[in-house]
């Protein structure tokens, strides 16, 4: 039988009071953290599908990822300290020791630190998105992931570079809008300079009605003009504006073609020349 008097009744109650908000702070929680799992990944797939690019539904998606952590954190700790008051333990002392303790962690683990700062940003500003072609911490390649504490890249020959955010100083995007194939062609003292241009721009010109290098340039080829006096030959700058990541293959069919084009035309592609005056030249020179 339970007893009836009040003061035991009001101590029976007192007595499972704690354990049923306990009870109670965990159900919450959980039930919260079923709202983040749930509710994040619709709202990441809502955002993404309105984006423009296949980027920038990446970039959302990786930020709802550290925004789904976050918030994960955040009612963790707000749920320990809640059932840590009610146990009895006074949450003020944790508190400070939890401040000692974060300082002493801070300074032993600054590159990580640094690590997560500046990847969210590089997320938050969309420096970097999957597929360009950067130059970063050192390291020149394709983006493949990128993570808030890592940049991971793949160079031309195949080989994966890890670079730590921390790392990541200047980031030097090649494919970013629009990039630039830049064409430096050398011809001989002895070429004719104007005849040379007008060679450029016509091959430009058929280079850009081709039906497959044609839709990755965006504009006719542009000459700078005599760029510099090389030690054996007369070096000509043009450029193409051409679309993200296409300058390397458009730079090369357009050489094959000058070869072919300055060969036709008898122009004169320099090779290293060497003058050799012997001594007894020398001597006998007026």
């Amino acid at each position: 039988m339970f007893p009836a008097d009040p003061e035991s009744l009001q101590m029976l109650a007192s007595q499972f009071a704690t354990p049923l908000r306990i009870v109670v702070i965990i159900s919450l929680a959980l039930f919260l953290q079923h709202l983040i799992q749930r509710i994040t990944p619709r709202f990441r797939e809502l955002i993404a599908s309105r984006q423009e690019s296949l980027e920038g539904a990446q970039r959302v998606r990786t930020l709802s990822r550290v925004l789904r952590y976050a918030l994960t954190v955040v009612l963790s700790v707000v749920t320990v300290l809640l059932i840590l008051g009610e146990v009895g333990i006074s949450v003020a002392p944790l508190l400070g020791a939890a401040g000692v303790a974060g300082i002493a962690v801070g300074f032993g683990a600054q590159s990580l630190v640094k690590d997560y700062f500046t990847g969210f940003f590089l997320l938050l500003e969309n420096q970097i998105r999957l597929g360009d072609v950067i130059e970063a911490g050192g390291k020149t390649g394709a983006v493949e992931e990128l993570t808030l504490r890592y940049l991971r890249l793949r160079d031309y020959a195949g080989n994966v570079h890890y670079v730590p955010n921390g790392q990541i100083t200047v980031v030097t995007n090649m494919s970013l809008g629009h990039a630039c194939a830049v064409i430096d062609l050398g011809v001989a003292y002895g070429a004719d300079v104007d005849e040379v241009v007008a060679v450029m721009q016509e091959v430009g010109d058929e280079l850009r009605r081709d039906e497959n290098f044609g839709p990755k340039i965006l504009d006719a080829l542009e000459i700078a003009g005599v760029d510099q006096w090389a030690a054996s030959s007369v070096v000509i700058r043009g450029r193409f504006r051409v679309a993200p990541g296409e300058q390397w293959g458009v730079r090369r069919e357009y050489l094959r073609r000058a070869k072919t084009a300055f060969e036709r035309r008898g122009i004169e592609i320099p090779f290293p020349h060497v003058k050799i005056v012997t001594a007894e030249a020398a001597l006998t020179a007026p």
